[in-house]
């Protein structure tokens, strides 16, 4: 007899409780070329039920468990879900047959069973299987491609924003190396850099910002002073009063400052421009270099302002004492409306408890050259 391609490689599991249809059946599935294995009630077939079986014959009529409810039970089993099912049986009625169905079966055989009939309706289901078979290995073989390409996707994001990070904190540190060299110049200390800074991001933070622009600001206003690096040192450590031109020179490094910072593609940088470009402009028009009045001062340029001037006012520098907070708070106060923006003014005491855990924290711990508070 000429068997089906691959028939050895198929097993079928033959639930049946009567001895004689049970070897006849199995006699003849062999025939055809299938390894056969046999039970002798629902239990036993149940428990013989592995991924190696690719099509059940199972008998409607049993002792303890019959067919229907084996039937049932091997769709309830993950093994089992698309197992092609034959049930055998000597019942012919409608209502038997939706039994079925309803039980999953897949086909039915009636008894006694027709050789032919075992043969064509079995290789069928077993084609099916097959086929299902196939498309499950694809559909594993797919699943398993994506995950090895999401994990590899992964693997490349991780590495990806790793680089970033670093190269966003080598920018930084550029920044702050940058913001530092400028005040070196001027004999402040990078802790007035580190106050003033914070004290923008504690004002940003009361203004609700987002935290992204809270950080960008933290970052930007350290390069507020940067044009400085291009003032002449003789007027930046004059001990005393600067003059007309000498002062005319000074008032260029908001300008300075922008030119060095300005076409950069780094977002730091294209805050920091605007920071160094604005953060002497006063709320009434009467500061430097635009005379910018009122909200046409851009928003962070105005909170520098603030931040700047109450360090600056509160820092000790050899030509004069530290003020006071309650005289460098008068000082805000008097400035409301005209030098700085009166709601940045009114957030600047709200967050006030902030503002002196930032000053208790970073206070400067050496001895300053001289210098000037502009």
């Amino acid at each position: 007899m000429n068997h089906p391609p691959d028939a050895a490689r198929r097993r079928v599991l033959v639930i049946d409780d009567d001895n004689t249809t049970r070897r006849v059946t199995e006699h003849l599935m062999t025939s055809f070329g299938y390894s056969v294995e046999t039970a002798s009630d629902g239990v036993e077939g149940l428990s013989k039920l592995t991924n190696a079986i690719d099509l059940v014959l199972l008998d409607v009529v049993m002792p303890g468990i019959d067919g229907f409810e084996v039937c049932r039970r091997i769709r309830r089993d993950a093994i089992g879900r698309d197992l092609p099912v034959i049930m055998v049986t000597s019942m012919s009625g409608r209502e038997d047959r939706l039994r079925a169905v309803e039980a999953g079966a897949n086909d039915f055989i009636t008894k006694p069973v027709d050789e032919t009939e075992l043969r064509v309706r079995s290789a069928s289901l077993l084609k099916m299987k097959e086929a299902q078979d196939a498309l499950k290995n694809i559909r594993t073989n797919l699943e398993e491609l994506v995950e090895r390409r999401s994990s590899n996707l992964r693997k490349a994001l991780v590495e990806m924003a790793e680089a970033q990070r670093r190269t966003y904190v080598a920018q930084l540190d550029t920044v702050e190396r940058l913001a530092i060299v400028a005040e070196y110049k001027d004999k402040v200390t990078a802790r007035h850099i580190q106050r003033m800074s914070e004290y923008c991001a504690v004002i940003a933070r009361g203004l609700k910002m987002a935290a992204a622009d809270v950080e960008l600001i933290l970052h930007a206003s350290r390069m507020h002073d940067v044009g400085k690096i291009a003032v002449p040192d003789a007027i930046l450590q004059k001990p005393s009063s600067l003059d007309r031109e000498e002062w005319a020179v000074m008032r260029q490094h908001p300008e300075i400052g922008a030119a060095i910072l300005d076409k950069s593609a780094s977002q730091v940088l294209k805050s920091g421009c605007v920071i160094a470009l604005t953060h002497h402009e006063r709320w009434d028009g009467s500061g430097y270099p635009g005379g910018l009045s009122g909200e046409r001062i851009p928003l962070w340029g105005r909170i520098c302002a603030v931040a700047d001037v109450f360090d600056a006012v509160t820092s000790e520098r050899p030509y004069k004492r530290a003020f006071s907070n309650e005289e460098a708070t008068r000082i805000l106060r008097e400035g409301r409306g005209t030098h700085f923006d009166p709601r940045l003014v009114d957030m600047f005491f709200d967050r006030i408890d902030d503002i002196l855990a930032v000053q208790a924290r970073l206070r400067d711990s050496v001895e300053l050259a001289p210098t000037h508070l502009r």
